[in-house]
């Protein structure tokens, strides 16, 4: 019998791009993928670290996928970045599990498999340095698609455990991911979102240089792709060249996912950030100089060791200040082997959970005023679902990230998806909008029309 394979995947894209990876390699095996662990033979939980709620997250999956151990689960293996960071623990106090597979091993995953069906209990943890250069996805189908360009990290924020699950920075070649990308526009693709833990700092490590602005111009050549959107640029490593080369390109969409983390000096020093508050602002400034209609997503931390409720009033003076298209909060997780974990001065739980619901209010309205700007504009909607009986229409703008940011709603469009459509927005909501389909309009400005300005 051909064993049935549920991959469970949980935490990032980068996350995702890994199961879809492995998802491919057990295909190619002779695997027959299945969607519900509760029909596999095989379960593949791939967890994510990052924080604590994810780590909690990870354990209760793996928990699950183990109870159907008692069914028609034979074994049961764990992969990702908790493996990466306490395989040993996990093994130690959690027998129902059959294999380990690190970050950086995960193309071993068929070994892993075969090896725990033989009634082995292998473990694939070393340090995380695989190469994604001749590696294939088995992609979800639809008209979006994540691509990793880069793996890993150089930076050493004081909060974050990324390094000790990613390693360092490692960047793919430019010809890998234009092969990727042109495979994902055959197969129908429209709009890829280009992800690592520090996109701007692309190609340092093996020419050093910054090499996205290259990257870009090369993927502009691919005929069939609309939309190419950037996520997680670090804001030390946003150089002009890119941002010209943002503003000169044919599919960059005007989106900038550019994580800042706080507003306040101090903290940023304690956070070994590589900016101040006002550094920020006139980066900020600059952007949108030469981006007049781009739309800025960052995320923010609350509750780091030594926050006060002063520093905290100066995040959100600071938010209402710079007016930020899109805003995500966490609060701060102390994880094992980073600096401010043994940072004095911590601050508590539910003083934590009350700013980050203040600063999400806070925000509220400056997100919605700035979708009420669009509001009688005509913009470009790449269309992903239908519901026909109301006959709506769903899909995204080029201001908003799959996912993570809003939706339109789109009547007067019959069909089909994966298209980019023009519609005028007709209303604004907190984090929505609403429009109609305009079937004669040309549509917003493609990102190659867009005014480079400054």
């Amino acid at each position: 019998m051909r064993e049935k394979v549920a991959i469970v995947t949980l935490g990032c894209e980068k996350n995702r791009i890994d199961s879809e990876i492995m998802a491919d390699l057990l295909e190619r095996r002779g695997y027959v993928l299945v969607d519900d662990v509760r029909e596999a033979t095989v379960a593949v939980v791939n967890t994510c670290g990052f924080i604590d709620l994810a780590k909690e997250e990870s354990i209760q999956t793996i928990l699950e996928a183990a109870e159907l151990k008692r069914d028609r689960l034979k074994s049961l293996i764990v992969t990702g970045c908790l493996v990466q960071r306490y395989q040993e623990v996990l093994f130690e106090e959690m027998p129902e599990i059959d294999g380990l597979v690190g970050t950086g091993d995960f193309d071993r995953i068929v070994e892993a498999v075969e090896a725990a069906l033989a009634g082995k209990r292998p473990v694939f943890v070393g340090h995380p340095a695989i190469s994604y250069e001749a590696l294939s996805r088995r992609v979800t189908p639809g008209p979006s698609a994540y691509v990793k360009i880069a793996e890993g990290c150089n930076h050493r924020c004081t909060f974050c455990a990324i390094p000790l699950m990613r390693g360092r920075l490692r960047s793919r070649s430019i010809p890998s991911i234009v092969r990727e990308v042109e495979a994902l526009v055959a197969r129908g693709v429209k709009e890829v979102s280009l992800i690592a833990q520090d996109l701007s700092s692309y190609g340092l490590d093996t020419e050093r240089r910054y090499m996205l602005p290259a990257l870009l111009r090369a993927l502009d050549r691919i005929e069939g792709l609309e939309w190419v959107r950037l996520h997680y640029v670090y804001p030390g490593a946003l150089t002009e060249e890119l941002l010209r080369t943002m503003a000169e390109s044919r599919t960059v969409v005007p989106y900038l996912d550019m994580p800042l983390q706080h507003s306040v000096d101090r903290l940023l020093r304690a956070m070994k950030r590589p900016h101040g508050g006002a550094d920020v602002r006139r980066l900020i400034e600059r952007v949108r100089t030469v981006l007049p209609d781009v739309a800025i997503r960052s995320s923010f931390i609350v509750g780091f060791p030594g926050e006060t409720e002063d520093d905290f009033e100066t995040l959100l003076r600071f938010l209402s200040d710079v007016e930020l298209d899109r805003v995500g909060v966490f609060t701060y997780s102390p994880e094992d082997g980073t600096p401010a974990a043994a940072y004095p001065d911590p601050v508590p739980e539910p003083v934590k959970e009350a700013r980050a619901l203040r600063l999400i209010e806070h925000q509220r309205p400056i997100t919605q005023k700035k979708n009420a700007a669009r509001i009688g504009r005509v913009v470009p909607v790449l269309i992903e679902r239908l519901d026909a009986e109301a006959g709506v229409a769903y899909g995204r703008t080029p201001y908003d990230a799959p996912e993570v940011d809003g939706e339109i709603s789109v009547s007067g469009y019959a069909g089909p998806t994966g298209v980019i459509v023009p519609v005028r927005v007709t209303h604004a909501f907190d984090y929505d909008l609403a429009g109609v389909y305009i079937p004669e309009a040309a549509g917003d400005r493609s990102p190659a029309d867009r005014a480079v300005g400054g």
